[in-house]
């Protein structure tokens, strides 16, 4: 099918979203009565707290949003995927098509997944800026100290550095601050059935009926209104910015409640990006990158090993037998021999290409999303997030005549 973004007056719906390609967005949850959940499915709920909405928080670029309303009414293929939904998981056929008949097509969400025909060139220090600021590292302060005790907990039971955790939540949302308002039924509804016609359709396509599957069983055990969820123009949704299906796979309670609620939740937030990492392979105690020497011959054997691929597969022996350098004093070589990497490159224009070596913790933060430029962004906020606040303890302790700080950012990474 060919996805036409060019629509008419009569038919196109115009309204102001906010999203940026290269940040995901966010969700705002509203729990339904319990009479509306039912009328979705036939199996009884289980309640899931959610915060009420809010107004959409403003960031990035300004997108003005096309949809066409009533788009999946009688499409044979979503009819394919109730009839599915129906057999195996005992929904009321009758209230899906209702569902699905006030499914809108999302023209931007389209657009934002559709590759740019002139591919943008790779900039590693204008990336870095955009997530590296004072904003998301003094709001990331401020984050830790508020929950300081939930990060401790968290990562004395899955192994995650609090500045791990700190780093993903900044990146992502800045804290809950930009979470988005993309409806999240049109958005997997939009990409299930009318992914653009690139390369990897089938597999795109795969993945969020996948999604959206996951999204109606959860939103009904929840007791939520499938309508009134707002997330990412992919669906990601909360402060994490889980996709439905790590919801069900991730998502923990983490205030003792029993109740799991990503969007206003932070120790809910925070339980479950611990969770996440370590069920991906986070090592505790492990290192995530290593930097090399800037000589010539270390960044020729760096730039011939990146190969682009995040899972590490290359011996360290084999890296310093080539003539590599690591600049980490830190590190017994010997000891390390045997240790595989990845060489992590980072492109800038008009600069000369770095590099690091990742380990088994960088690839699992691009578990969390592929991208190398978004693993290390989130590695050196969580740094500077942790710096400075040893160095606000530092000041302080000084100033009360302690000679000593009890930081929290005690952790090591």
């Amino acid at each position: 099918m060919t996805v036409k973004l060019a629509l008419s007056a009569r038919n196109r719906l115009r309204i102001s979203t906010l999203a940026t390609a290269l940040s995901v967005a966010s969700c705002m949850f509203m729990a339904t009565s319990p009479a509306v959940a039912q009328s979705v499915g036939k199996k009884p709920p289980v309640l899931v707290a959610q915060g009420q909405p809010q107004p959409a928080a403003q960031q990035g670029q300004t997108f003005e949003e096309e949809i066409i309303p009533q788009r999946y009414a009688n499409n044979p293929d979503v009819n394919v995927f109730i009839d599915d939904m129906v057999a195996r998981y005992d929904f009321d056929p009758a209230a899906l098509h209702a569902l699905f008949a006030g499914a809108s097509y999302s023209a931007t969400a389209v657009k934002l997944v559709t590759p740019s025909p002139s591919p943008t060139v790779k900039n590693w220090r204008v990336y870095q800026s955009r997530f590296l600021d004072p904003v998301r590292i003094n709001a990331g302060v401020r984050f830790w100290r508020a929950n300081q005790a939930t990060l401790q907990r968290a990562y004395e039971e899955f192994g995650v550095p609090p500045e791990v955790i700190v780093g993903i939540l900044g990146v992502e949302t800045i804290y809950g601050r930009f979470m988005g308002n993309f409806r999240v039924l049109d958005a997997l509804t939009t990409l299930s059935f009318d992914y653009p016609a690139t390369a990897n359709r089938g597999d795109r396509q795969a993945t969020f009926r996948k999604n959206l599957e996951d999204y109606l069983v959860w939103t009904r055990d929840s007791q939520i209104d499938p309508t009134t969820v707002l997330g990412s123009y992919t669906g990601a949704i909360g402060i994490p910015q889980f996709l439905p299906s790590s919801i069900v796979k991730y998502a923990v309670s983490y205030d003792g409640n029993k109740q799991i609620d990503l969007r206003t939740n932070q120790a809910d937030a925070i339980g479950s990006v611990a969770n996440y990492l370590r069920q991906n392979g986070w090592e505790s105690g492990r290192p995530v990158v290593w930097k090399i020497g800037s000589d010539a011959g270390s960044l020729g054997v760096a730039q011939a090993a990146a190969d682009g691929q995040p899972e590490p597969r290359w011996p360290l022996s084999q890296l310093l037998r080539a003539g590599l350098l690591l600049n980490q004093p830190d590190v017994d070589v010997a000891a390390e021999a045997g240790t595989p990497v990845t060489v992590v490159d980072l492109p800038s224009p008009g600069r000369g290409t770095e590099f690091v070596l990742g380990l088994k913790n960088f690839y699992v933060l691009t578990r969390y999303n592929r991208s190398f430029f978004y693993a290390l962004a989130v590695y050196q906020l969580g740094q500077r997030i942790k710096q400075q606040m040893q160095a606000s303890d530092a000041m302080n302790a000084i100033s009360n005549g302690n000679g000593a700080s009890s930081s929290a950012a005690s952790p090591s990474q």
